[in-house]
Parts: structure tokens; sequence; C-alpha cells
């Protein structure tokens, strides 16, 4: 099992990334998610709040370039599941559990993001707390060692998840040019504190060049009451 915090800490730019797991305790479901940013385009965001869920949106609208693959709700909440996604696939998932399809079919006709030559994987969680039960499941979309002419899916459950443990997913295995996708199973990672000490070890984690914006939830499995942590670099007052 890695720390988190050493995970993040050796790694300049993971991209965005997931993470999913049940705290120390045991009480409740944990995720968290994070962008980071290379270009003025993709520094420009924050994290603001949408429902029961967030999107972002540019910190300076005037200075927006293309919003396509930046501007998107990252956490929805459909009943007992909260979706956590790297873009717009939020929505399908949404709609498609809605429908009644499984995560998986859901992101059926999804790929990576058509960014080449990077080819972004989508990478996207899904948390179900019901019923006093917790199980969840990451899925990651990319491309076949830069071959766009072919998507690889993997999904990856995760049933009656122990305490104190997670599992941490992201985009990129480290900086470059062009940037290498995540490759395996996303990593097993410990989840220990609670929201703020959480919230703080991750952020403080992060790059400070090319980090963004922060979520954090811890999900109360026994009664689908959470607590949520927002981070935006670009907004001093929601920083440690």
């Amino acid at each position: 099992m890695l720390q988190l915090n050493e995970a993040l800490a050796e790694n300049s730019y993971p991209g965005r990334g997931i993470v999913i797991g049940r705290s120390g305790d045991g009480r409740y479901a944990v995720t968290a998610y994070f962008i980071m940013g290379r270009s003025g385009n993709s520094r420009n965001r924050v994290f603001v709040t949408e429902g029961e869920g967030i999107r972002t949106e540019a910190f300076d609208p005037s200075k927006l370039e293309d919003p396509s693959l930046i501007i998107y709700a990252p956490v929805r909440v459909l009943g007992p599941y909260t979706i956590v996604t790297n873009g717009d696939q939020t929505d399908t998932v949404y709609e498609g559990l809605s429908q009644g399809k499984t995560f998986e079919q859901s992101l059926g006709r999804r790929e990576f993001e058509p960014d080449a030559p990077n080819y972004t994987p989508r990478i996207s969680g899904l948390l179900h707390v019901e019923d006093g039960a917790f199980d969840y499941a990451l899925s990651i979309l990319k491309s076949n060692e830069g071959d766009p002419a072919c998507c690889l899916r993997h999904t990856f459950t995760y049933d009656r998840p122990a305490a104190g443990e997670g599992h941490f997913l992201h985009t990129y295995l480290h900086d470059g040019s062009p940037l290498p996708s995540f490759s395996g199973e996303p990593k097993k990672v410990k989840i220990a504190g609670d929201i703020d000490s959480f919230a703080k070890l991750v952020w403080e984690s992060l790059n400070e060049d090319n980090k963004v914006s922060l979520f954090v939830r811890y999900l109360e499995i026994a009664t689908g009451k959470y607590d949520t942590r927002i981070i935006n670099k670009n907004r001093k007052t929601d920083c440690f």
C-alpha cells in the first residue's frame, strides 16, 4: 500500500487524479478529485459547487481560450451514486445510470480525449452507498500506447472495501512530451485522518507550480450524509 502523499510528491505532473476508498475508522466513503495544468488555459480554472456536485469554471473569463476539454462537471450525484470523472463523461455516466445501464455500459460509447498527441485518458469513478453498504468502481479509457486507432477500456470494481484503504487513478504516468498515459491497475493507497487532514495532505503533496483545484468528500456510509471541501489555487481564501 502506497502513502498517497509520497506518490503525489514524487510525480510533478500526474495530470488529473481520482482517489476513492474508505476512511480509517470505516465510517466514510471517501473520494478526492484534483486537476493540474501546464498551460495558462488549464490553470485558469476553479471548482465551484453545482447542486450536490461541482463544476469547473474559468477563474478569469477574459482569458478563457478553448473550453471544450476543461469546462465540465467533475462530480454529480444520482440517488445512491456519486460520479467522479475528469471530463464531460460525468454526464454520460449520469444519463446511463438513469436509464438502467451499468457504469461500464454507460462509458461504452466514450473514449480517450481527442487532444493529439497526448490522447489524454478519460478516468472515471463511481461510489455506491446504499443501505449501510459501500462499493466503488474505477475506469480508464485510453489509447493503445499513443495509437488512437484502438481504445483500451479497463474497469476495476471494489466490493466491501477495507477501512483505511483506497485506490488512486490518474491520467499521466509523469510529465513528458507527449504525456504518457497511466499504465497498470489503480494504485492501492492509504486513507487516513478526517476530511480536513486528508484534504490538506493531498493538496500540499501536489506540485506547487502545476496544481489547480481539489475536491474532497467524506460520505457517511450509515446515513448518506456528507461533508465536502473545495480548494482552489486561484482563490487564496480557499487554500490552507
